[in-house]
C-alpha cells in the first residue's frame, strides 16, 4: 500500500495558503481511509472467512483496494487548483493532474500524454542556458528532494506563456516520509500575490520616496501594516521598532480617541480636514505637522492612511513674516500698526467696562546729538537699552510700542489711581537718570512725555495718539525732561502748527522768503563794520512773519537746511552787487544752523559762492552757535580749518548759553565771538550779569579774538560795553533789522565822509 505523504508543512505562500490547506486535508483523509481498508484485510477477515478461501479474497480486495485508492487519488488531485505532476525515484513523470493537462493545453503543449514517461530532470538539464527560470536550481532542488538530502524545495517564478503572464510557487515534497518512491511536484498560481506584492512595493518605493511621514494602520488590529522612511526619520526609530509600536504611542494620545477618530473616517467616507499639530518628538523637542487622514478599504479590511508634513520651517516664516508685520526688528516692541491695533482693541472692550485708558506718548530729547556724534550703532544700542527699560516701568498686561524713531509709546488700562499715567511719565523719568553705557560711551539721557486720556481727552485711536503727540511737543517747548497732559488748546496750536508747515514748503516753491540786515557798529568810531543776514518770511495774507514763529519749525522738518543754502548763495550775490556799486565791500555774517551744517557740505558750498560771484572770503562770515560746535567735534574742526583756510571769518554767537568754555574753544579756529543779549539785557542793573560780560570780553581779548554785544538797546548798556573796551555793538539802540532798500540808504548814509561832517556818530543814529 503507498501512502502519500506531501509534507507541506514548511509551505506559506500568503494568497495560495488556503489552497495548500486543503490541500493536505484531502491527502490525509486519503491515508486515514487507506488505513482502515488494510486493517479490515488483515484482521476482521479472519473472522468472517476460512483460512482456505483468504488468501484468493485477500489479494481480490487488495487489488480492489489499489484501484479504489488510485481513483480517489487521481480526483483529490484533479480537484486541486495547482499543476501536480507525480515523480518516480529518477525524475520521471508518472502521473500528471486535471490542472497540469488544462494548462499545457492552454499553453498550446503539443505533447498528448502531457509529458507522462518524460524525465522531468533531463527537461530542467537541457533548458539550462535558455532564458530559463533558474531551471539548473529546480533540478537541484528535486535531486535533493529525490535523495532524501531535503525535505522539501520551494521557488517562485514568473511563467512567460503565450497567453499571459504568470507567477508561480513550485512546492517538491517526497512522495512517501521515507523518499523511496518519487516526490510531488506542484505548481500553485500566485499571480495575484504577485501582483499584489509588486503593488506593495512599488508604493513603497513611492512612499519612501516623498518627505512626508506616513503611517498605514489596520483598523481592526490598531496595528501598522506599514510606515515610510520619513516615519522612522520623524521618529528617530529603526523601521521594525516604529512597526512594533502602537499608533497610540506614535500619537502620544489614547486608543480610545484614536479610534473614534478612525471611526468617524470610515464613517464618513471623505479625506478629513487637514490640520496642524504640535508634535512632541523623542528628544524633548517639538515641531509643527500638517496632518492629513483618510480611511482606504482593500484586502477586505479597513486601513487609515495618516500623512504628517514637517510645517517647521513654512510656521517659522509664516511667524517671522508676522513679527515683521507688527513688530519693531530693533527692539522687538509692537510696532506702529501693532500699537495701532492694541488701543483700538482695548477703546472696542472697554464700552462696557468705561475704565479710563491713558496714552503716553514718549520722545528721547536731543537723540539726533546721539546719532550725529556717536554713529547711528551708539544710537540704536541706546534704543534696544531704552525699550528694554521702558518695559520694566509697567505691568505686563500693559503695551509698550515704538512708532518709529525715538518715539515710544505706552497704553495703560488705568484700573485704580496706583497706575496712574503721571505715576508711569515720573518713573521713566527716574528711569533715565541712570547713564547708558554705550560700547565704552556713557550718555544721559531724558525724555519729553505727552499724555491723552479716554473718554475725556477722545474716544478713536487717531485722536488719542495725536494729542498725544501734542502734548510731548509741549513737553518739550516747557524745557523737556517733564510730562504734559493734553488740553484742548493744545489741538488748536497743532493744526495750526500744521498749516504752517504746509505753508512753508509753499513759501520755498513760490519765493516768499526774503532777507534783512542789521548793522554792526563798531563801538569807538560808530562807523558800521559789517551785518548780519536775518532771514523774514513774507507770507500772503499774513505779512512779515516773526522768524521766532517759524525757524523752529523750519529746523524740525529739516527744511533749514536748504534755506541754509539760499541765504549763503543770496548773501554771497549781494555782496558781490555792493561790492560793484557806490556802496562798496560790506562784511555780512551768515547764521549757519546745526543740521545744515551736519548734512550739508557747507564748505563746498561757501567755495561755491565766493567763487561764482567774484567776492572776497574775508566779506564773508560765518556764525555758528555752541551747540553747533559741540556735535560732532572732529568733523566740525576740520570743516571750519578748511573754510578758514578760504579766509572766511568765522564766529560764535550766543555765547554763554552753552556748555562750552573759552579754553575749549580754542580748539576751534574762531575770529570772533558775540555775547548773548541774555546777558545784555541786565548790564546796567545787574552787577553779576556785569561782572560775566567783562570776564568774557577779558578773556576773549586775551585770545585774540573780536567781541561783539548784541542786543543793545540803551544808552547805558552801551555806555557800559564802550567803557570795558567791547569791540562792535549791535542791537535796536542803532538799528532794527533793515531791509534792503532801507539798508542801502543806511549804509549810503553812515558813509565816514558824511558822518564827520554831521553830528557825533552816536548821536546821530537813531532807535
Amino acid at each position: 500500500m503507498t501512502k502519500i505523504d506531501l509534507n507541506l508543512t514548511e509551505i506559506d505562500s500568503n494568497n495560495s495558503s488556503n489552497q495548500l490547506t486543503e490541500i493536505s486535508e484531502l491527502i490525509e483523509v486519503l491515508n486515514k481511509a487507506s488505513q482502515r481498508l488494510e486493517k479490515l484485510t488483515e484482521g476482521e477477515i479472519d473472522s468472517v472467512i476460512g483460512l482456505d478461501g483468504r488468501t484468493f479474497l485477500l489479494q481480490h480486495a487488495q487489488e480492489e483496494l489499489r484501484e479504489n485508492q488510485t481513483n480517489r487519488e487521481t480526483a483529490i488531485l484533479n480537484a486541486l487548483p495547482a499543476h501536480i505532476v507525480l515523480l518516480d525515484i529518477h525524475g520521471s513523470i508518472i502521473s500528471v493532474n486535471e490542472g497540469w493537462q488544462q494548462f499545457a493545453a492552454k499553453n498550446q503543449l503539443t505533447d498528448t500524454k502531457y509529458g507522462l514517461g518524460m524525465n522531468y530532470l533531463d527537461v530542467c538539464d537541457q533548458a539550462v542556458g535558455k532564458n530559463s527560470f533558474n531551471a539548473d536550481l529546480v533540478a537541484k532542488g528535486i535531486r535533493s528532494v529525490l535523495d532524501g538530502s531535503e525535505n522539501s524545495f520551494m521557488i517562485e517564478y514568473p511563467c512567460h506563456s503565450p497567453s499571459n503572464e504568470s507567477w508561480f510557487l513550485m512546492t517538491v515534497t517526497p512522495l512517501t516520509k521515507h523518499h523511496q518512491t518519487g516526490a510531488v511536484v506542484m505548481h500553485i498560481n500566485i499571480t495575484q500575490r504577485k501582483l499584489a506584492e509588486i503593488k506593495l512595493s512599488q508604493l513603497s518605493i513611492a512612499m519612501d520616496g516623498t518627505t512626508d511621514a506616513i503611517y498605514l494602520v489596520d483598523r481592526t488590529s490598531m496595528k501598522f501594516t506599514h510606515v515610510n522612511d520619513a516615519a522612522c526619520l520623524m521618529n528617530n526609530k529603526l523601521r521594525n521598532e516604529l512597526m512594533a509600536m502602537s499608533p497610540w504611542e506614535v500619537r502620544l494620545t489614547t486608543r480610545d480617541e484614536l479610534e473614534t477618530i478612525f471611526d468617524g473616517l470610515i464613517n464618513s467616507g471623505l479625506a478629513a480636514k487637514p490640520f496642524e499639530s504640535l508634535r512632541s518628538l523623542e528628544d524633548g523637542s517639538q515641531i509643527w505637522v500638517e496632518i492629513r487622514q483618510q480611511a482606504d478599504f482593500s484586502d477586505d479590511c479597513w486601513k487609515i492612511i495618516t500623512v504628517e508634513r514637517d510645517i517647521s520651517e513654512r510656521k517659522e516664516s509664516v511667524n517671522r513674516l508676522h513679527r515683521m508685520a507688527h513688530y519693531d526688528v530693533l527692539t522687538g516692541l509692537p510696532n506702529r500698526k501693532l500699537f495701532y491695533d492694541a488701543l483700538s482693541n482695548a477703546l472696542s472692550a472697554d464700552t462696557a467696562n468705561k475704565r479710563l485708558i491713558s496714552v503716553l506718548f514718549i520722545d528721547l530729547d536731543h537723540f539726533k546729538n546721539v546719532n550725529d556724534t556717536l554713529g547711528h550703532a551708539i544710537g540704536d544700542e541706546l534704543l534696544i537699552q531704552f525699550s528694554s527699560r521702558l518695559v520694566k516701568c509697567v505691568r505686563v498686561r500693559d503695551t509698550v510700542g515704538r512708532l518709529g524713531g525715538d518715539e515710544f509709546a505706552i497704553l495703560l488700562v488705568m484700573e485704580d489711581d496706583s497706575h496712574n499715567p503721571a505715576i508711569i511719565a515720573n518713573k521713566i523719568r527716574e528711569m533715565l537718570r541712570k547713564p547708558f553705557n554705550l560700547k565704552g560711551h556713557e550718555i544721559t539721557m531724558t525724555a519729553s512725555i505727552g499724555i491723552t486720556i479716554h473718554p475725556d481727552d477722545a474716544s478713536d485711536t487717531e485722536s488719542l495718539i495725536k494729542y498725544a503727540d501734542t502734548a510731548m511737543y509741549r513737553a518739550k517747548q516747557a524745557g523737556r525732561d517733564t510730562y504734559r497732559f493734553f488740553t484742548a488748546q493744545m489741538n488748536v496750536e497743532v493744526l495750526a502748527r500744521l498749516d504752517l508747515e504746509i505753508a512753508l514748503h509753499k513759501a520755498f516753491q513760490n519765493d516768499e522768503f526774503i532777507i534783512y540786515y542789521q548793522p554792526k557798529i563798531k563801538s569807538k568810531s560808530g562807523l558800521v563794520v559789517g551785518l548780519e543776514a536775518l532771514i523774514r518770511w513774507e507770507r500772503p495774507n499774513y505779512g512779515l512773519i516773526s522768524p521766532a514763529d517759524f525757524v523752529p519749525l523750519l529746523e524740525e522738518t529739516g527744511l533749514i537746511v536748504a534755506l541754509g543754502s539760499w541765504v549763503i548763495q543770496a548773501v554771497a550775490k549781494q555782496i558781490g552787487l555792493w561790492l560793484r556799486s557806490s556802496i562798496g565791500p560790506v562784511p555780512v555774517s551768515v547764521n549757519v544752523a546745526s543740521r545744515q551744517f551736519i548734512e550739508s557740505d557747507l564748505y563746498a558750498e561757501v567755495t561755491k559762492a565766493l567763487r561764482e560771484n567774484n567776492i572776497s572770503p574775508n566779506l564773508l562770515e560765518l556764525e555758528l552757535t555752541e551747540s553747533t560746535l559741540m556735535l560732532n567735534t572732529n568733523h566740525t574742526i576740520e570743516t571750519l580749518k578748511n573754510i578758514k583756510k578760504e579766509g572766511v571769518q568765522i564766529s560764535i554767537d550766543d555765547f554763554g548759553t552753552g556748555y562750552s568754555s573759552l579754553a575749549y574753544l580754542r580748539r576751534f579756529p574762531i575770529d570772533k565771538l558775540k555775547i548773548d543779549i541774555a546777558f545784555i539785557r541786565n548790564i546796567s542793573i545787574d552787577p553779576d550779569d556785569a561782572a560775566l560780560v567783562l570776564s568774557i570780553i577779558k578773556i576773549a581779548h586775551s585770545l585774540k579774538l573780536t567781541v561783539i554785544a548784541e542786543g543793545v538797546e540803551t544808552i547805558e548798556q552801551l555806555d557800559y560795553l564802550k567803557r570795558h573796551h567791547c569791540d562792535q555793538i549791535q542791537g535796536f539802540y542803532f538799528s532794527r533789522p533793515l531791509p534792503l532798500l532801507t539798508l542801502e540808504k543806511f549804509l549810503l548814509d553812515r558813509k565816514p565822509s558824511k558822518i564827520k561832517k554831521s553830528k557825533p556818530p552816536f548821536l546821530s543814529i537813531s532807535a
